[in-house]
């Protein structure tokens, strides 16, 4: 691997906070001492700082407790991550002390103020230094002893520093409880999985710790020779296996909660799933728990986490028999998003026993024949999966926000199969299987393999975490049976959607062959699938408006009934105005007993046919008053709505052309949710053949769930299906207030592609929302409203500014020959510096075929893959005419593979000016 990987080091700020050390105590060399204050009735927390010396390494280290001095209480060793220092976990440490432990942090060998070579977890170095802390520990007053020289203590730490917690529970015999995080079990494993070389997580690695001429001299080598080779050897494997918590397995007996991160192509579950057996086979007390965060960003749960190690500690150091550790398995799973915010929310699904990754196998058989496909030359351009060092920062963010996903397989080079239509909910939990025939026209071939989720809709295809399996195969040329074990993700499939089995050539993350070769690969059985069945999740309290809707529905439908039967003066319809959906003309509504203050002031604006139209606004805008009058709920005060040319009245015969969803739906919750939807229709008065229910049913993707009462729906659940009832007879305006509330991101993705659709089928929709990123990715028109007033309206691109530049954020500057590399890529029309990266505008011609290079050529093989080659093609082309956001999508991952290539080091990739800065700017800063 080339060692100009220092230039990545701007993108390496949060992996390094979520590595971690050891640490040395013998000597004292200096001491301090502070207090630090405590909020409320809290104890106050004393600190004391000493710099300690051993064998010529000087360790800093910090000492926390609370209380008398005098009151001997259990300790816990927190690890700090790699490339970061003890002040990193001073906060945890500052919580434990307050909770009644002494608590010891360090810097390990190499970080922080201490000295000495790095030696990823050295049991002659690192490791040494623990049991050496832990001698000084059983000297410390403070500190309660099991018996002399053994103190009762704990560890714990996150990454680096899990892996020191299940060392030194196997080296040290007075360890008592650990629990590491987001941790390795086995490092060659990680980092060389299936004799893979994952060259750019182990760049991080080399240049987080400073440098290779950091790390002890064997270590430094065995990089360089691996990362020149492309390839691991059988002495690199050995080395990081020694010094690995798999070196010592069957030596950890004490009780261990495992945290493992589900967006981690670092150390992924696996990694903890083998640990978890071996800690099983030795009796010790093991709970696992999947959190959402990983190396590769996501919710680290800190919060919650530090709860349950905290009780863990006060169970298995304090011997506090009551306190409640929690299940035996727990996994965090998305149930539904703030529609205020766009942040996930988490609910945790729970198991009595660890199902490991192959619990509740379910076969599902894939299609396709025998398929060709090439390595190519160099192994480039490369598939990308995941970018390790971006998933903190605003990299993939942006990438997301412009309606496309990091994963990017190049035509040509990979072959796929997929199953039929799944016919109800799916969740895979663990790793998925699969055995194909491979044969190649060299001996050794490496090949990646993922599973995608694929919509109804053909949309952008979801790889779950970002995850992909590497596997070598030697013996290739003669042709061989492999047994592919796929990610461990937890991942739900919804009715209607497909998994897609790729193998692909080449990835950006790991190291593939150079020299050119032809793959042909056949499937030999289906795709087995777990579903660890007994993992279940806790049912969410119903809300209260499920009990009094019902009343408040009945008294609605009186009102619409009595106001159907009131006769008013119809206002002709405008016949010029017979084909435009909405016109909006100087309507203004002022608040109740108020003479001159306006909820809506001197609106006007109109809608054409096909467009999604996005309201935009400040809490207080008039987004939802104006929702109201065009609904006929409200009057205004001055001005006029039409509807196909008629005016807006309450009961007006064309509001049967509208669909809405405002401000919630009203269900029985002890009717399913079909009936439900049937007994509005009924409600119409309109025949049951004009509603369209099948289609509406199929826009809910609720499966089975249709037949179950409404109050075991979710919050996701309920807003699927009352847009469906917002969809009921195909109107031909639909009006939804908010309508990704409560969804998790693949059913908001889902969303966005129906409300594409249903335009795009010559009907209009009009979307209010807080989620800009998502009304810049639906949406085709704007209309931004502030204090009740037009601000601005007109096509997204046009308020956006123009959508065919985007800005590179660079984490060290780039001399001027690689920006004129930059500018002469394909489809690249410039390339310009600016303040803190490069201004790159597109050329038109990659905005729309996509950007890509000329040397993406169509698959070759079997004639049946070559007509397949067009459908290949979705998983880097966008829509023919997709949203404005999108537009520049697929041509922005091809960018960002060029730019890796040609070792550009980029911190950030997006578009150079988005929604929200627009929309800050027009209603300057109000919301």
């Amino acid at each position: 691997m080339d060692l100009r990987m220092p230039r990545l080091r701007g993108l390496l700020r949060r992996p390094r906070r979520l590595l971690a050390a050891g640490a040395a105590v013998v000597v004292l060399a200096g001491a301090g001492t502070w207090t630090a204050a405590a909020s409320d009735d809290a104890p106050a927390v004393h600190r004391t700082n000493r710099v300690m010396a051993v064998d010529g390494v000087r360790i800093d280290t910090s000492f926390f407790t609370s209380g008398s001095s005098a009151a001997r209480r259990p300790a816990v060793l927190l690890a700090h991550g790699f490339g970061g220092n003890k002040d990193d976990v001073r906060q945890q440490a500052q919580d434990l002390a307050r909770d009644g432990y002494a608590v010891l942090t360090w810097s390990a060998r190499g970080f922080g103020r201490s000295t000495g070579k790095i030696g990823l977890n050295d049991p002659k170095g690192e490791v040494a230094d623990v049991s050496q802390l832990i001698d000084w520990l059983a000297k410390q007053p403070q500190v309660r002893l099991d018996k002399p020289g053994d103190p009762r203590v704990g560890v714990a730490g996150a990454s680096y520093g899990g892996a020191i917690s299940l060392l030194a529970a196997g080296y040290d015999h007075r360890v008592d409880a650990i629990a590491p995080a987001i941790t390795y079990w086995n490092l060659a494993d990680a980092l060389f999985p299936n004799d893979v070389f994952k060259k750019l997580w182990a760049g991080i690695f080399v240049n987080s710790g400073g440098g290779c001429d950091s790390f002890q001299t064997e270590l430094c080598r065995m990089y360089q020779r691996v990362a020149e080779s492309g390839r691991p050897d059988a002495q690199a494997r050995e080395l990081l296996s020694a010094r690995s918590p798999s070196a010592v397995a069957d030596r950890i007996k004490v009780p261990t909660l495992l945290l493992q991160g589900q967006t981690d192509s670092l150390f992924p579950l696996g990694q903890a799933d083998a640990a978890a057996k071996a800690i099983r086979a030795n009796g010790a007390p093991m709970d696992v728990d999947w959190i959402a965060g990983g190396h590769d960003g996501g919710d680290m749960e800190t919060s919650r986490v530090q709860t349950r190690v905290r009780a863990w500690f006060d169970r298995y150091l304090k011997d506090e028999k009551t306190t409640d550790t929690g299940p035996a398995f727990r996994v965090s799973r998305t149930g539904g998003v703030d529609s205020t915010t766009g942040s996930a929310l988490l609910r945790g699904a729970s198991d009595d026993t660890y199902p490991g990754l192959e619990s509740g196998q379910r076969s599902v058989p894939l299609r396709g024949t025998r398929q060709t496909f090439d390595n190519p030359a160099g192994a480039t351009p490369p598939a990308v999966s995941a970018l390790p060092g971006l998933g903190g920062s605003g990299g993939l963010a942006q990438l997301s926000s412009l309606g496309v996903g990091v994963s990017l397989d190049f035509p040509g080079q990979y072959a796929r199969f997929e199953s039929a239509p799944m016919s109800g909910h799916v969740r895979i939990t663990g790793s998925p299987t699969v055995t194909v025939h491979v044969k190649s026209t060299s001996d050794d071939a490496v090949l990646f393999g993922k599973v995608y989720d694929v919509s109804p809709g053909g949309g952008t295809p979801v790889l779950p975490s970002q995850l992909v399996t590497p596997v070598r195969v030697e013996g290739a040329k003669a042709g061989k049976d492999v047994t592919i074990t796929l990610p461990a993700v937890d991942h739900e499939v919804e009715p209607g959607h497909r998994l897609r089995l790729v193998l692909a050539s080449t990835d950006l993350g790991y190291a593939s062959p150079a020299t050119p070769a032809t793959y042909t690969v056949s499937l030999k059985g289906d795709l087995k699938v777990p579903t660890a069945p007994g993992v279940t999740t806790a049912a969410a309290p119903l809300p209260s408006w499920v009990w009094w809707l019902p009343l408040a529905g009945a008294v609605i439908a009186l009102a619409l009934l009595l106001s159907g039967r009131r006769r008013t003066t119809a206002v002709p319809p405008d016949p010029a105005l017979t084909e435009v959906p909405l016109q909006i003309t100087d309507l203004s509504k002022r608040y109740a007993r108020s003479t001159d203050r306006y909820a809506v002031r001197d609106l006007s604006f109109r809608v054409a046919k096909g467009q999604v139209l996005g309201l935009l606004g400040p809490n207080g805008a008039g987004k939802t008053t104006t929702l109201r009058m065009l609904m006929g709920l409200i009057k205004p005060d001055e001005g006029e709505i039409r509807v196909f040319g008629h005016a807006i009245r309450p009961g007006a015969p064309v509001l049967s052309r509208v669909g809405a969803f405002v401000e919630g739906a009203g269900f029985l919750p002890h009717l399913s949710g079909r009936d439900n939807l049937e007994l509005y229709w009924q409600a119409t008065g309109r025949p049951p053949e004009d509603a369209h229910l099948e289609e509406a049913l199929e826009i809910a993707g609720l499966g089975d769930a249709l037949a179950r009462a409404v109050r075991t729906y979710s919050q996701g659940m309920r807003q699927r299906l009352a847009i469906a009832q917002a969809m009921l007879g195909l109107p031909d305006l639909l009006i939804l207030d908010e309508p990704t509330n409560g969804l998790d991101p693949p059913q908001i993705r889902e969303m966005r592609e129906v409300l594409i659709r249903y335009a795009a089928a010559g009907r209009t929709v009009i979307v209010s929302s807080h989620l800009l990123a998502e009304v810049e990715q639906s949406c085709t028109h704007l209309v931004v409203m502030d204090r009740g007033r037009l601000v601005q309206a007109g096509p997204v691109a046009e308020i956006i500014g123009s959508g065919d530049t985007l800005l590179v954020g660079l984490a060290a500057n780039i001399p001027d020959p690689m920006v004129e590399k930059v500018a002469s890529l394909p489809g690249v029309e410039s390339a310009t510096r600016t303040d803190g990266g490069l201004l790159v505008r597109l050329a038109p011609t990659s905005l729309r075929g996509a950007g890509l290079p000329p040397s993406a050529a169509p698959p070759r093989g079997a004639t049946s893959h070559d007509a397949a080659a067009d459908e290949m093609l979705q998983t880097v082309a966008l829509p023919a005419e997709p949203p404005a956001a999108a537009r520049t999508g697929s041509a922005a991952a091809h960018l960002l593979v060029e730019l890796v290539r040609l070792e550009v080091p980029v911190a950030s990739l997006g578009p150079h000016r988005r929604l929200e800065d627009a929309f800050l700017t027009l209603i300057g800063g109000s919301a």
